[in-house]
């Protein structure tokens, strides 16, 4: 990992590298975002479908 500051030649100035944290940061939250829930009653009709597409009957 000492070769990562060995060579201090190209240094960004505090302004790029808080551009560049606020970009990484929006997409972080972006492709992390939590699936949205369907409602209850909508979950219980596909469990309901679900069920009756395993049934042999």
């Amino acid at each position: 990992m000492a070769g990562l500051f060995a060579d201090d030649s190209e240094q960004i100035d505090r302004r790029t590298s808080r551009s560049i944290c606020d970009a990484v940061g929006e997409r972080l939250q972006q492709s992390m975002r939590p699936e949205p829930r369907l409602p209850t009653h909508l979950e219980q009709l596909l469990n309901e479908l679900r069920k009756r597409d395993l049934d042999p009957h």
